[in-house]
């Protein structure tokens, strides 16, 4: 069958080049995405305002905007911006330019917009394990001599990352299809990968089925993944 042959003559760039980078920017952003949303989980139920406040306005916008939108500012404005703001210092203070142009490297823009985005979520999961262990906790800690933030750190922390594995896992599984948006800054994981064959052998339906096996198949790898991690915590305590 033709479909077939398109599909089998294809699957080695679709799984080794388009899967692979689509796992790789998903790591690697919900890495990144970790930390910034572990500092901005803390930073919300902090008592420092100025904390609380940037802490919040972050998570805000970057949850209430579309991620293309946010990948189109990192892509597209912030090029635009460093420009603005070269061609504003050699005119206001004579500076030599610095260059004739700028760009981010798709890779770079793409690390930068998916774990901006994914730190804003993360630091919601963190801050919502953080208040679900109990009160008595902490104050049991600060009895033993402990110092708030070693508390945090013995006590709070290890129980509350039992209980955001399972949000943890979908936000990662919500990273790996939403990369698929990267496509429109010509970012080179599945979906754009899967552009690109179609445009030369014109199967779209082929092509489009397979793209929606593999991020099946990766995506229940992963489900099955948070579950044995979610059963193995739950056996440990």
């Amino acid at each position: 069958m033709k479909y077939l042959d398109v599909v089998i003559e294809n699957l080695p760039v679709l799984i080794f080049q388009g899967a692979k980078i689509t796992l790789q920017i998903t790591i690697i952003s919900v890495a990144i995405g970790c930390l910034l949303g572990l500092i901005g989980g803390l930073s919300r139920l902090s008592r420092r305002k100025v904390l609380r406040f940037l802490a919040t306005a972050y998570v805000d916008f970057f949850r209430g905007t579309p991620l293309l939108v946010q990948i189109f500012i990192v892509y597209f404005g912030i090029p635009k911006l460093l420009m603005d703001l070269q061609s504003f210092m050699v005119d206001s203070y004579g500076m030599t330019p610095v260059a004739d142009s700028f760009a981010l490297p798709r890779f770079l823009a793409a690390v930068i917009a998916c774990s901006l985005n994914s730190g804003a979520y993360v630091a919601e999961i963190f801050r919502a394990g953080v208040q679900s262990i109990e009160r008595g906790q902490m104050e049991a800690a600060r009895s033993l001599g402990m110092t708030h933030g070693q508390a945090m750190r013995y006590v709070i922390l290890p129980q509350a990352f039992k209980r955001v594995i399972p949000p943890l896992g979908n936000e990662f599984i919500a990273m790996l299809k939403d990369t698929s948006l990267l496509s429109v800054i010509g970012f080179a994981e599945l979906t754009r990968n899967g552009q690109l064959i179609i445009a030369r052998t014109y199967e779209s339906f082929a092509i489009w089925l397979t793209v929606g096996f593999i991020y099946l198949i990766m995506t229940f790898t992963l489900s099955r993944i948070v579950d044995y991690l979610e059963r193995r915590y739950k056996t440990g305590d």
